[in-house]
């Protein structure tokens, strides 16, 4: 069976169906969700991250770049943690941004992208609050296990979303395949299971939609092998955090999906 692959190049494009997804835009309802946050990019478009550590936000690599492939400015980089009907429970300047070294969103190979299609946004000053804290990461989530994305989108921009009634179906190349239902917006959602109890736990990055036949799946980014190279990079990385850095990569502008390749599983 080939599986058609699209990526997800824009992060606040026409988003499609919202079917199974879950508004949280209450408070009460937004509340276990408070350090998922927008990553606005140059005041334009965004994508989706969450907090990992105080300092710390997890997203996809393509965030980071324009439409042209070069890395945007971090200085035009925001992240508003829990934004929800025109208010963030905390809003931060950035002071750097790191793709994975290896992640080159111009790789004609899919598998090979998304697999390290993740980066970390250090922000200038640290989120301590009660209401928002660090989610903790699963590096090695077994296949089946049932899992969530919670998102932002073009047509829900002003509140999150969660889609909890889906499962890791399997893997390739690195790359989680996902059962859950994605469309544009969703680049750099975090992806979470519930361990035993019940605390939601990253452990995987969305990075694209595809097609299995018929079935709408989509592919997120392992944390295992890449994490740790990605975390050497940010920590390597000097300068102010303004302006382009070879480490750096991200988020393409194009107002549609782009067919990229195929593959066999």
């Amino acid at each position: 069976m080939r599986t058609i692959l699209f990526l997800l190049l824009a992060c606040a494009a026409a988003s499609a169906s919202a079917q199974g997804l879950f508004s949280l835009e209450t408070s009460e309802s937004g509340r276990q969700w408070q350090a998922v946050g927008r990553l606005e990019i140059d005041g334009r478009v965004f994508c989706t991250g969450a907090l990992i550590e105080e300092n710390l936000v997890l997203t996809a690599a393509h965030c980071l770049f324009d439409e042209d492939g070069r890395p945007v400015a971090e200085d035009g980089i925001r992240f508003l943690a829990g934004w929800r009907n025109g208010r963030a429970a905390a809003y931060r300047r950035v002071r750097r941004a790191v793709a994975h070294p290896d992640f080159d969103p111009g790789n004609a190979d899919t598998a090979v992208r998304v697999r390290n299609d993740i980066a970390l946004v250090e922000l200038q000053h640290p989120i301590r609050t009660g209401m928002i804290q660090p989610f903790t990461l699963d590096l090695d989530p077994v296949d089946g296990a049932s899992v969530g994305v919670v998102s932002y989108a073009h047509d829900r921009a002003e509140a999150p979303s969660l889609q909890e009634a889906c499962a890791i179906l399997g893997r390739q190349r690195g790359m989680l395949i996902l059962s859950c239902s994605v469309d544009f917006g969703a680049s750099g959602s975090p992806v979470f299971h519930y361990a035993a109890d019940g605390t939601p736990r990253i452990v995987s990055v969305i990075s694209a939609m595809a097609r299995a036949g018929e079935r709408p799946v989509s592919l997120g980014t392992g944390l295992a092998t890449p994490l740790p190279a990605l975390r050497a990079a940010l920590a390597t990385k000097g300068g102010s955090g303004a302006g382009p850095d070879p480490m750096r990569a991200g988020m393409r502008r194009d107002t549609g999906a782009k067919f990229v390749t195929s593959t066999r599983p």
